[in-house]
Protein backbone atom coordinates (compact mmCIF):
# COMPACT_ATOMS: atom_id res chain seq x y z
CA UNK A 1 0.00 0.00 0.00
CA UNK A 2 2.67 2.58 0.66
CA UNK A 3 4.34 1.95 -2.48
CA UNK A 4 0.96 2.39 -4.45
CA UNK A 5 0.74 5.71 -2.47
CA UNK A 6 4.92 6.78 -2.94
CA UNK A 7 4.05 5.58 -7.07
CA UNK A 8 1.23 8.09 -7.02
CA UNK A 9 2.82 10.86 -5.08
CA UNK A 10 5.49 10.69 -7.86
CA UNK A 11 3.53 10.80 -10.61
CA UNK A 12 1.60 13.78 -9.18
CA UNK A 13 4.63 15.55 -8.73
CA UNK A 14 6.35 14.69 -12.02
CA UNK A 15 2.52 15.99 -13.58
CA UNK A 16 2.67 19.23 -11.31
CA UNK A 17 6.38 19.93 -13.57
CA UNK A 18 5.16 19.09 -16.49
CA UNK A 19 2.58 21.80 -15.85
CA UNK A 20 4.60 23.92 -14.41
CA UNK A 21 7.41 23.88 -17.04
CA UNK A 22 4.42 24.22 -19.54
CA UNK A 23 3.07 27.71 -18.22
CA UNK A 24 6.55 28.59 -17.70
CA UNK A 25 7.04 28.64 -21.30
CA UNK A 26 3.66 30.45 -22.51
CA UNK A 27 4.75 33.02 -19.75
CA UNK A 28 8.36 33.52 -20.71
CA UNK A 29 6.83 34.00 -24.66
CA UNK A 30 4.52 36.74 -23.18
CA UNK A 31 7.42 38.58 -21.87
CA UNK A 32 9.19 38.34 -25.50
CA UNK A 33 5.67 39.67 -26.80
CA UNK A 34 5.37 42.23 -23.71
CA UNK A 35 9.12 43.09 -25.12
CA UNK A 36 8.42 43.83 -28.52
CA UNK A 37 5.43 45.85 -27.99
CA UNK A 38 7.41 48.21 -25.28
CA UNK A 39 10.12 48.58 -27.68
CA UNK A 40 7.36 49.54 -30.65
CA UNK A 41 5.94 52.12 -28.46
CA UNK A 42 8.90 53.60 -27.87
CA UNK A 43 9.99 54.07 -31.19
CA UNK A 44 6.19 55.37 -32.22
CA UNK A 45 6.77 57.83 -29.01
CA UNK A 46 9.98 58.76 -30.94
CA UNK A 47 9.19 58.95 -34.68
CA UNK A 48 5.95 61.79 -33.40
CA UNK A 49 3.48 58.60 -34.80
CA UNK A 50 1.60 58.27 -31.50
CA UNK A 51 -1.49 60.19 -33.17
CA UNK A 52 -1.47 59.26 -36.34
CA UNK A 53 -4.28 57.30 -36.43
CA UNK A 54 -7.68 59.12 -34.83
CA UNK A 55 -10.05 56.63 -34.37
CA UNK A 56 -9.93 52.86 -33.09
CA UNK A 57 -12.56 51.13 -34.65
CA UNK A 58 -12.97 47.20 -34.31
CA UNK A 59 -12.57 46.42 -38.51
CA UNK A 60 -11.07 49.88 -39.28
CA UNK A 61 -8.36 49.80 -37.19
CA UNK A 62 -7.27 46.06 -37.06
CA UNK A 63 -6.99 46.40 -41.25
CA UNK A 64 -4.93 49.03 -42.48
CA UNK A 65 -5.96 51.03 -45.46
CA UNK A 66 -5.80 48.82 -49.02
CA UNK A 67 -6.67 51.71 -51.16
CA UNK A 68 -5.34 55.21 -52.15
CA UNK A 69 -8.78 56.20 -51.65
CA UNK A 70 -8.70 54.98 -47.82
CA UNK A 71 -5.17 56.23 -47.52
CA UNK A 72 -6.32 59.31 -48.34
CA UNK A 73 -9.67 59.19 -46.14
CA UNK A 74 -6.72 58.48 -43.46
CA UNK A 75 -4.92 61.26 -44.09
CA UNK A 76 -7.79 63.66 -43.97
CA UNK A 77 -8.36 62.20 -40.28
CA UNK A 78 -5.06 63.03 -39.46
CA UNK A 79 -5.12 66.58 -40.52
CA UNK A 80 -7.80 67.93 -38.76
CA UNK A 81 -5.87 67.12 -35.26
CA UNK A 82 -3.85 70.14 -34.38
CA UNK A 83 -0.45 67.86 -34.26
CA UNK A 84 -0.85 68.13 -38.24
CA UNK A 85 -2.55 71.63 -37.80
CA UNK A 86 0.18 73.25 -36.07
CA UNK A 87 3.51 71.16 -36.47
CA UNK A 88 3.15 69.04 -39.50
CA UNK A 89 0.99 71.21 -42.17
CA UNK A 90 2.35 70.29 -45.60
CA UNK A 91 3.32 67.01 -45.03
CA UNK A 92 2.89 64.64 -47.95
CA UNK A 93 0.79 61.25 -47.57
CA UNK A 94 4.19 59.31 -48.03
CA UNK A 95 5.28 60.76 -44.61
CA UNK A 96 2.10 60.22 -43.07
CA UNK A 97 2.37 56.43 -44.25
CA UNK A 98 5.41 55.87 -42.44
CA UNK A 99 4.39 57.26 -38.65
CA UNK A 100 1.13 55.55 -39.38
CA UNK A 101 2.64 51.95 -39.82
CA UNK A 102 4.82 52.79 -36.65
CA UNK A 103 1.29 53.03 -34.85
CA UNK A 104 -0.54 50.72 -36.47
CA UNK A 105 2.04 48.15 -35.64
CA UNK A 106 1.71 49.22 -31.82
CA UNK A 107 -1.57 49.13 -31.81
CA UNK A 108 -2.05 45.48 -33.46
CA UNK A 109 1.01 44.48 -30.84
CA UNK A 110 -1.34 45.34 -27.90
CA UNK A 111 -4.16 43.70 -29.23
CA UNK A 112 -2.35 40.84 -29.80
CA UNK A 113 -0.93 40.30 -26.62
CA UNK A 114 -4.07 40.25 -25.18
CA UNK A 115 -5.33 37.04 -27.31
CA UNK A 116 -1.69 35.63 -26.32
CA UNK A 117 -2.50 35.92 -22.77
CA UNK A 118 -5.85 35.04 -22.37
CA UNK A 119 -6.59 32.36 -24.74
CA UNK A 120 -4.01 30.01 -23.06
CA UNK A 121 -4.67 31.14 -19.70
CA UNK A 122 -8.94 30.23 -20.44
CA UNK A 123 -7.08 26.89 -21.74
CA UNK A 124 -4.91 26.05 -18.90
CA UNK A 125 -7.95 26.97 -16.24
CA UNK A 126 -9.89 24.77 -18.15
CA UNK A 127 -7.70 21.53 -18.17
CA UNK A 128 -6.90 22.15 -14.75
CA UNK A 129 -2.73 23.25 -15.25
CA UNK A 130 -2.88 26.31 -12.77
CA UNK A 131 -1.90 25.25 -10.06
CA UNK A 132 -3.40 26.53 -6.08
CA UNK A 133 -2.27 30.45 -5.73
CA UNK A 134 -0.96 30.82 -9.26
CA UNK A 135 -5.03 31.85 -10.13
CA UNK A 136 -5.06 35.55 -8.80
CA UNK A 137 -1.60 35.89 -9.93
CA UNK A 138 -2.66 35.51 -13.50
CA UNK A 139 -5.91 36.70 -13.57
CA UNK A 140 -3.95 39.50 -11.80
CA UNK A 141 -2.24 40.86 -14.78
CA UNK A 142 -4.63 40.01 -17.04
CA UNK A 143 -6.55 42.40 -15.15
CA UNK A 144 -3.80 44.85 -15.29
CA UNK A 145 -3.24 44.27 -19.44
CA UNK A 146 -7.30 45.18 -19.64
CA UNK A 147 -6.76 48.67 -18.24
CA UNK A 148 -3.83 49.22 -19.80
CA UNK A 149 -5.73 49.23 -22.88
CA UNK A 150 -8.22 51.93 -21.37
CA UNK A 151 -4.83 54.08 -20.19
CA UNK A 152 -3.63 53.61 -23.46
CA UNK A 153 -6.69 55.39 -25.00
CA UNK A 154 -6.64 57.99 -22.58
CA UNK A 155 -2.95 58.55 -23.17
CA UNK A 156 -3.71 59.01 -27.42
CA UNK A 157 -7.03 61.15 -26.50
CA UNK A 158 -4.99 63.67 -24.72
CA UNK A 159 -3.26 64.59 -27.98
CA UNK A 160 -6.06 64.64 -30.33
CA UNK A 161 -7.92 68.27 -29.58
CA UNK A 162 -5.89 70.88 -27.87
CA UNK A 163 -2.26 69.86 -27.93
CA UNK A 164 0.37 68.40 -30.76
CA UNK A 165 1.78 65.58 -28.66
CA UNK A 166 0.22 63.42 -25.85
CA UNK A 167 0.52 64.08 -22.01
CA UNK A 168 3.86 63.41 -20.45
CA UNK A 169 1.84 62.15 -17.19
CA UNK A 170 -0.20 59.77 -19.44
CA UNK A 171 2.84 58.61 -21.36
CA UNK A 172 4.38 57.99 -18.13
CA UNK A 173 1.86 56.11 -16.62
CA UNK A 174 1.29 54.17 -19.57
CA UNK A 175 4.53 53.15 -19.98
CA UNK A 176 4.82 52.09 -16.25
CA UNK A 177 1.62 49.83 -15.98
CA UNK A 178 3.54 47.90 -18.85
CA UNK A 179 6.20 47.74 -17.26
CA UNK A 180 4.92 46.49 -14.29
CA UNK A 181 3.17 43.82 -16.46
CA UNK A 182 6.38 43.26 -17.96
CA UNK A 183 7.94 42.66 -14.60
CA UNK A 184 4.32 40.51 -13.15
CA UNK A 185 4.53 38.15 -15.42
CA UNK A 186 8.25 37.57 -15.22
CA UNK A 187 8.00 37.44 -11.52
CA UNK A 188 5.64 34.23 -11.94
CA UNK A 189 7.32 32.87 -14.87
CA UNK A 190 11.04 32.73 -12.79
CA UNK A 191 8.78 31.23 -9.60
CA UNK A 192 7.70 28.21 -11.59
CA UNK A 193 11.16 27.30 -12.64
CA UNK A 194 13.51 25.10 -10.75
CA UNK A 195 15.94 26.64 -8.42
CA UNK A 196 19.93 25.31 -7.57
CA UNK A 197 20.19 26.55 -4.63
CA UNK A 198 17.76 27.44 -1.03
CA UNK A 199 16.43 31.32 -0.74
CA UNK A 200 18.70 33.59 0.09
CA UNK A 201 18.81 35.37 3.18
CA UNK A 202 15.80 38.32 4.32
CA UNK A 203 18.40 41.46 3.71
CA UNK A 204 19.14 39.78 0.42
CA UNK A 205 15.74 39.71 -0.49
CA UNK A 206 14.52 42.78 0.65
CA UNK A 207 17.38 45.07 -1.49
CA UNK A 208 16.66 42.67 -4.73
CA UNK A 209 13.10 43.69 -4.47
CA UNK A 210 14.28 47.67 -3.58
CA UNK A 211 16.20 47.23 -7.06
CA UNK A 212 13.16 46.57 -8.84
CA UNK A 213 11.31 49.36 -7.50
CA UNK A 214 14.10 51.44 -7.98
CA UNK A 215 14.75 50.67 -11.85
CA UNK A 216 10.23 51.02 -12.23
CA UNK A 217 10.52 54.49 -11.14
CA UNK A 218 13.26 55.04 -13.12
CA UNK A 219 11.29 53.97 -16.21
CA UNK A 220 8.31 56.11 -15.36
CA UNK A 221 10.96 59.06 -15.07
CA UNK A 222 12.17 58.15 -18.35
CA UNK A 223 8.52 58.26 -19.39
CA UNK A 224 8.36 62.13 -18.23
CA UNK A 225 11.42 62.49 -19.79
CA UNK A 226 10.24 61.37 -23.38
CA UNK A 227 6.82 63.23 -23.54
CA UNK A 228 8.93 66.43 -22.21
CA UNK A 229 11.74 66.06 -24.86
CA UNK A 230 13.43 66.78 -21.90
CA UNK A 231 16.21 65.06 -23.28
CA UNK A 232 16.99 67.10 -26.35
CA UNK A 233 18.68 69.71 -24.08
CA UNK A 234 21.22 69.52 -21.43
CA UNK A 235 23.44 67.72 -23.26
CA UNK A 236 26.43 67.57 -21.39
CA UNK A 237 27.85 64.90 -18.38
CA UNK A 238 28.48 64.89 -15.69
CA UNK A 239 27.80 68.60 -15.33
CA UNK A 240 24.33 69.86 -16.04
CA UNK A 241 23.66 73.67 -17.56
CA UNK A 242 27.34 74.25 -16.15
CA UNK A 243 26.43 72.88 -12.51
CA UNK A 244 26.78 69.47 -10.22
CA UNK A 245 23.10 70.94 -8.84
CA UNK A 246 21.84 73.22 -12.05
CA UNK A 247 19.84 76.12 -10.92
CA UNK A 248 15.96 76.66 -11.83
CA UNK A 249 15.13 73.77 -10.50
CA UNK A 250 12.23 74.92 -8.85
CA UNK A 251 10.89 77.44 -11.34
CA UNK A 252 7.01 76.71 -11.51
CA UNK A 253 4.62 77.40 -9.41
CA UNK A 254 3.15 74.98 -7.15
CA UNK A 255 7.06 73.90 -6.43
CA UNK A 256 5.56 70.14 -7.65
CA UNK A 257 4.84 71.17 -10.76
CA UNK A 258 8.66 71.08 -11.84
CA UNK A 259 9.15 67.44 -10.75
CA UNK A 260 6.57 66.83 -13.93
CA UNK A 261 6.40 69.67 -16.37
CA UNK A 262 10.08 71.64 -16.09
CA UNK A 263 12.16 69.81 -18.51
CA UNK A 264 15.52 70.56 -17.07
CA UNK A 265 14.19 69.31 -13.46
CA UNK A 266 12.75 66.27 -14.74
CA UNK A 267 16.05 65.32 -16.76
CA UNK A 268 17.95 66.05 -13.35
CA UNK A 269 15.70 63.98 -11.07
CA UNK A 270 16.32 61.08 -13.99
CA UNK A 271 20.04 61.37 -13.71
CA UNK A 272 19.67 61.09 -9.49
CA UNK A 273 17.77 58.36 -10.08
CA UNK A 274 20.32 56.83 -12.14
CA UNK A 275 22.86 57.24 -9.73
CA UNK A 276 21.09 56.29 -7.02
CA UNK A 277 20.11 53.04 -8.63
CA UNK A 278 23.83 52.60 -9.50
CA UNK A 279 25.11 53.01 -6.00
CA UNK A 280 22.20 50.56 -4.44
CA UNK A 281 22.93 47.64 -7.19
CA UNK A 282 26.68 48.25 -6.62
CA UNK A 283 25.88 47.40 -2.46
CA UNK A 284 23.69 44.56 -3.09
CA UNK A 285 26.58 43.13 -5.52
CA UNK A 286 28.53 43.73 -2.45
CA UNK A 287 26.85 42.59 0.15
CA UNK A 288 25.46 39.15 -1.72
CA UNK A 289 29.27 38.38 -1.73
CA UNK A 290 29.73 38.95 1.66
CA UNK A 291 27.02 37.33 3.17
CA UNK A 292 26.59 34.49 -0.05
CA UNK A 293 29.86 34.24 -1.39
CA UNK A 294 30.04 31.88 -4.46
CA UNK A 295 26.48 31.08 -4.59
CA UNK A 296 24.34 32.00 -7.56
CA UNK A 297 22.49 34.68 -5.65
CA UNK A 298 25.59 36.52 -5.73
CA UNK A 299 26.41 35.91 -8.96
CA UNK A 300 23.28 37.16 -10.37
CA UNK A 301 23.95 40.19 -8.36
CA UNK A 302 26.89 41.01 -9.87
CA UNK A 303 25.29 40.22 -13.28
CA UNK A 304 22.72 43.00 -12.60
CA UNK A 305 25.00 45.16 -11.63
CA UNK A 306 27.01 45.28 -14.52
CA UNK A 307 23.80 45.73 -16.71
CA UNK A 308 23.10 48.84 -14.58
CA UNK A 309 26.49 50.21 -15.61
CA UNK A 310 25.83 49.01 -19.17
CA UNK A 311 22.62 50.77 -19.22
CA UNK A 312 24.08 54.05 -17.31
CA UNK A 313 27.07 54.20 -20.09
CA UNK A 314 24.28 53.78 -22.70
CA UNK A 315 22.04 56.80 -21.11
CA UNK A 316 24.65 58.90 -20.74
CA UNK A 317 26.14 58.18 -24.88
CA UNK A 318 22.38 58.89 -25.73
CA UNK A 319 22.46 62.39 -24.04
CA UNK A 320 25.60 63.41 -25.19
CA UNK A 321 24.73 62.23 -28.97
CA UNK A 322 21.01 64.25 -28.38
CA UNK A 323 19.07 61.59 -28.39
CA UNK A 324 19.63 59.79 -31.60
CA UNK A 325 16.23 57.17 -32.36
CA UNK A 326 18.80 53.75 -32.36
CA UNK A 327 20.49 55.09 -29.31
CA UNK A 328 17.45 56.33 -27.74
CA UNK A 329 15.59 52.88 -28.69
CA UNK A 330 18.40 51.02 -27.05
CA UNK A 331 18.73 52.73 -24.05
CA UNK A 332 14.94 51.70 -23.30
CA UNK A 333 15.34 48.17 -24.70
CA UNK A 334 18.72 47.72 -22.28
CA UNK A 335 16.26 48.93 -19.51
CA UNK A 336 13.23 46.14 -20.14
CA UNK A 337 16.28 44.05 -20.10
CA UNK A 338 17.16 45.40 -17.09
CA UNK A 339 13.98 45.26 -15.50
CA UNK A 340 13.44 42.18 -16.32
CA UNK A 341 16.76 40.33 -15.02
CA UNK A 342 16.13 42.59 -11.94
CA UNK A 343 12.76 40.61 -11.10
CA UNK A 344 13.91 37.22 -12.04
CA UNK A 345 16.86 37.86 -9.56
CA UNK A 346 14.46 39.29 -6.71
CA UNK A 347 12.01 35.81 -7.53
CA UNK A 348 15.37 34.17 -7.39
CA UNK A 349 16.47 35.08 -3.93
CA UNK A 350 12.40 33.77 -2.31
CA UNK A 351 13.10 30.41 -4.43
CA UNK A 352 10.27 29.12 -6.38
CA UNK A 353 6.98 28.50 -5.78
CA UNK A 354 6.28 25.48 -3.71
CA UNK A 355 4.90 22.43 -5.30
CA UNK A 356 0.60 22.49 -5.15
CA UNK A 357 -0.68 20.38 -2.23
CA UNK A 358 -4.52 20.74 -3.62
CA UNK A 359 -5.57 20.90 -6.95
CA UNK A 360 -5.68 23.56 -9.58
CA UNK A 361 -7.11 27.53 -9.61
CA UNK A 362 -10.75 27.63 -7.52
CA UNK A 363 -13.22 28.70 -9.73
CA UNK A 364 -14.13 31.79 -7.78
CA UNK A 365 -10.92 33.11 -9.96
CA UNK A 366 -12.60 32.39 -13.00
CA UNK A 367 -14.68 35.43 -12.97
CA UNK A 368 -11.46 37.33 -12.74
CA UNK A 369 -10.23 35.23 -15.41
CA UNK A 370 -14.06 36.20 -16.90
CA UNK A 371 -13.22 40.09 -16.18
CA UNK A 372 -10.44 39.94 -17.79
CA UNK A 373 -11.03 38.70 -21.30
CA UNK A 374 -14.22 40.82 -21.42
CA UNK A 375 -11.62 43.89 -20.84
CA UNK A 376 -9.53 42.66 -23.42
CA UNK A 377 -12.89 42.44 -25.84
CA UNK A 378 -13.90 45.66 -25.00
CA UNK A 379 -10.40 47.49 -25.91
CA UNK A 380 -10.67 45.76 -28.84
CA UNK A 381 -13.62 47.65 -30.15
CA UNK A 382 -13.04 51.35 -28.15
CA UNK A 383 -13.17 53.53 -30.92
CA UNK A 384 -12.50 57.65 -30.22
CA UNK A 385 -15.31 60.37 -30.59
CA UNK A 386 -15.25 61.91 -34.25
CA UNK A 387 -13.49 65.02 -34.79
Amino acid sequence: MAAITATASYAARDRDLRNRALVRGWLYFVVIVLFALVLVGGSTRLTGSGLSITEWQPIHGVIPPLSDAEWQEEFQRYQQIPQYTELNKGMSIEAFKSIFWWEWVHRILARSVGVVFALPLLFFWATRRIERGLGPKLAGILLLGGLQGAIGWWMVASGLVDRVSVSQYRLATHLTIAALIFTATMVVARGLAPHSEPAADRPTQRLAGFIVLLALIQIYLGGLVAGLHAGMSYNTWPLMDGKVIPSDLLLLEPAWRNFFENPKTVQFVHRVGAYTLFVVALWHMIATWRRQPGTTHARRATLLFLLVLVQASIGIGTLLMQVPLHMALTHQAIALVLLGFAAAHWRGTKGAYPLPTRPPMKRRYALLVGVGVALIAKGLSLSFPPM
